[in-house]
């Protein structure tokens, strides 16, 4: 038999928790994001998704995992899926990978520049391109995070001016079908190295050379491995800031937005900083000893045009995608 003593101390606790001040409903949706990326903690974008990190403090606990320690290249988007991070800065190549008719998303001389990439995923066009992204591998993308026009950087000085110039040459692409093609349209012998390995890869001549955005080329010291930047202009390079479908849609409206606020004001950032050091790096690099020039992109853009309209890549484009992209002003 319980004793009354018992009982005061049951019934004082009890009125004691219903007196108590409940946490706030923030306080008790407050939910872990993991971000995985490739990309140095030195890099422009880390300082965008620090500041992305900053801005949800008080509502998400922001985790970024950058220098791939989390994950190496071309796993992210798998990593979501099986629900082993919630957010990734994922390349459209590797959604390519999945999704054939995104390999158009990453082919050669498709976007003008920075502004016209935004412009084509807030058009119609992209729409599509984002929703198909969703429906088929339970991702939201939250914008492209542009991160410079990528040229090509070799070791030997051999004087490239057409794809032409560029047989024999091993060039380092990351690893995947999308990738290498994309090395062969240019005129090269593609080679798949690992982002995280490429500095010693060109060190000791495994790789001729490499491509990648000039402000890439600085923050990983390629310039101290290479002798010249042959500015061929190929590829606007972005990757998308995408979060699971299945925490995207847990939220509530208010957090979704906040979400989305903070990935534009980063993905504003990233492209700001990156269009102003593209412009200084050329004499940063001219100021090393490499050479810097510009080849006949005429004869890269046609050459490489005409490689992916006749490979098997095209046939899964959606028809007229490259005039409706052209369209996008």
């Amino acid at each position: 038999m319980s004793s009354p003593l018992g009982r005061r101390s049951v019934l004082a606790a009890a009125t004691a928790l219903s007196a108590a001040p409940l946490l706030p409903a923030a306080a008790q949706a407050r939910r872990r994001i993991r971000f995985t990326a490739v990309f140095s903690d030195q890099d422009i974008r880390a300082d965008a998704m620090r500041g992305f990190q900053r801005d949800l403090a008080d509502q998400f606990d922001v985790e970024l995992h950058l220098n791939a320690t989390l994950f190496r290249q071309g796993t992210e988007l798998v990593a979501i899926q099986r629900g082993n991070v919630e957010m990734a800065n994922l390349s459209p190549q590797d959604i390519s990978r999945q999704i054939p008719a995104w390999s158009v998303m990453a082919s050669a001389y498709l976007f003008r520049d920075a502004d016209h990439l935004r412009k084509v995923f807030n058009a119609d066009v992209g729409r599509e391109f984002t929703r198909m992204a969703r429906e088929q591998l339970n991702i939201h993308i939250l914008g492209p995070l542009y991160f410079g026009t990528r040229h090509v950087n070799l070791r030997p000085r051999t004087r490239i001016s057409t794809p032409a110039d560029m047989r024999g040459i091993r060039l380092r692409m990351p690893p995947g079908d999308t990738w290498q093609f994309l090395g062969e349209a240019l005129g090269a012998n593609p080679t798949p190295v690992a982002f995280a390995e490429l500095y010693t890869a060109l060190q000791t001549g495994a790789v001729d050379g490499q491509d990648n955005p000039l402000p890439t080329s600085r923050t990983m010291r390629f310039h101290e491995v290479t002798t010249q930047f042959v500015l061929t202009s190929h590829l606007v390079a972005y990757d998308l800031l995408s979060i699971s479908a299945r925490l995207w849609d847990s939220l509530s409206e208010a957090q979704r937005g906040a979400i989305q606020a903070a990935a534009d004001k980063a993905i504003d950032e990233s492209t700001r900083r990156h269009v102003a050091q593209e412009e200084e790096m050329i004499a940063f690099f001219r100021s090393q000893g490499l050479e810097v020039y510009t080849p006949n992109v005429e004869a890269f853009r046609a050459e490489a045009q005409r490689r992916y309209i006749a490979s098997g890549q095209a046939q899964a484009w959606p028809a007229g995608v490259l005039e409706r992209i052209a369209a996008v002003r």
